[in-house]
Formats: structure tokens, C-alpha cells, sequence
């Protein structure tokens, strides 16, 4: 009986360490999985906070002086230098200064007038056709929503993202240009193989507060340091968080 009751107990002992094991393997993946998780927002933080340090004065760097001047000018900037963009403007709004003025305008003088920025028969029909919306639609004021923006010919989500946040301060979501596109992958903090995709992984990463300035922030970033034919890697600030694999530097903190 005595031996009957030793080797019973050996199966249950055997399932209790078994047991514990497991859990112990549980409790480990489960507490690395809640590490990395801490370091990965420690990072971001840390990355949000380097640039801010470096260009929290950064600005749109498009020339304007009201919201219907930064949408004309924003929907300009499609495919073309905002140096170039704002050689063209001052001419652009000295003959057709409002949405009404824009929107009546004979469109061989808007090609005329916007030609060098590239693109200029679908962006002559794009400012014409926001003009007219605009002036008929919203009573000639810029509207202050994603969805009513969105019905402007020529404002795309990004378009419309700079005009709310350059002009209303409304976080409605994170411009990504061609630099924040490529510098949110180099730094890790975006997968995704589009604009949008990238986009939607930085609004879940980056806190709603800084979704404005982090796009100045990375553009600025972007023109004077990572820039992308070959990134000053030996000078930037981001080196040692960055985790892009053709760095032309590499420090001993990573």
C-alpha cells in the first residue's frame, strides 16, 4: 500500500512542477512582453523629445497669410519644393486674392501663373475648383473639419491635416511628407509601405499633443541632417535611437 501510494503521488508531482514551470515561462514572457512595451514608449518619448529640443521652433514652411492662402499654397506644394512654391504664390494672390476671385479666374492664367511648379493643368483646376467650393459652399471661409475639407478638390487627407493644424491648431491627424515617411521607418516608428499606413502607426504611437509639431519637427529634421541621399548620421542627434540599417555611423550606445 505504502509503495502503491509513493508511486501515485509521483505523476502528481511530477504535473504540479510541470505546472509551476509553465506559469514561471507565463509570468517571464508576460513580464519581458510589459519591458519591452515600456522601452519601446521610453524610446518614443526620448525620440519626441530630442526633436523638440532641436526644432521646437520649426514652422510650415509655406509662405502665407491666411488659412485660403496655406490651402492653395499646401495643394501647390504636391510633387514640388515649397521654395518653389513660394516663388509662385505672391504673383498667384496678388491677381486672384480670395476664393471668389480663384474660383472666376480664366484657367489658362492660373496654368500661367503656377506652371513651374510642375503638374499645373490638375492643380490649376484643383485651386479653381476649391475657390468655387469654398465661396459657394462654406461662404468663402476655409472649413475647420477633416470631413468638409475633404470635399475640396485638390485636399487630400495630408492637405487637409497642414491646414487644420497650420491654420486652426486642430490635431486631425500626422502630415507625412516624403521626409516623415522615410525618417519614421528609419527610426522604427513606422512599418507600414504607404503614406497612410505610416500615418496611422505614428497616430498610435506619438501622443495627440504632438502630432503638429513632430511633422514640422521631422521635416526640418529631414532637410538639414537625415537627409535622404545620404544621412549626416556622424552629426545627428537620433543616432544612437535610430535603427535604420544603411547608417553611415554607428555609436557604441547601441
Amino acid at each position: 500500500m505504502k509503495t502503491a501510494a509513493k508511486a501515485a503521488g509521483k505523476p502528481a508531482k511530477a504535473a504540479a512542477k510541470a505546472g509551476a514551470k509553465a506559469a514561471g515561462k507565463t509570468a517571464g514572457k508576460s513580464g519581458s512582453t510589459k519591458a519591452t512595451k515600456t522601452k519601446s514608449a521610453e524610446r518614443v518619448t526620448e525620440i519626441l523629445r530630442l526633436l523638440h529640443e532641436r526644432y521646437g521652433e520649426a514652422q510650415c514652411a509655406l509662405d502665407h497669410r491666411s488659412p485660403w492662402e496655406l490651402l492653395v499654397a499646401t495643394i501647390l506644394s504636391a510633387q514640388c519644393t515649397d521654395v518653389r512654391v513660394n516663388m509662385v504664390t505672391p504673383q498667384l494672390f496678388a491677381a486672384y486674392p480670395t476664393p471668389e476671385a480663384m474660383a472666376a479666374a480664366p484657367i489658362e492664367a492660373l496654368e500661367r501663373l503656377i506652371r513651374t511648379t510642375g503638374f499645373y493643368h490638375n492643380k490649376a483646376k484643383s485651386i479653381q475648383g476649391a475657390g468655387r467650393v469654398i465661396s459657394e459652399q462654406f461662404g468663402g471661409r476655409v472649413p475647420q473639419t477633416m470631413a468638409e475639407l475633404l470635399t475640396v478638390p485638390g485636399a487630400a487627407r495630408k492637405t487637409a491635416s497642414v491646414v487644420l493644424g497650420v491654420a486652426f491648431g486642430k490635431a486631425e491627424g500626422v502630415v507625412v511628407d516624403t521626409h516623415v515617411f522615410r525618417i519614421a521607418r528609419r527610426l522604427g516608428l513606422a512599418k507600414g509601405d504607404t503614406p497612410q499606413k505610416v500615418e496611422r502607426e505614428l497616430m498610435r504611437v506619438i501622443p495627440r499633443e504632438r502630432w503638429i509639431g513632430f511633422s514640422h519637427e521631422v521635416i526640418h529634421h529631414g532637410r538639414a541632417v537625415c537627409v535622404a541621399r545620404k544621412p549626416r548620421c556622424a552629426e545627428c542627434h537620433l543616432e544612437k535611437l535610430c535603427w535604420a540599417k544603411d547608417k553611415t555611423c554607428h555609436s557604441a550606445g547601441r
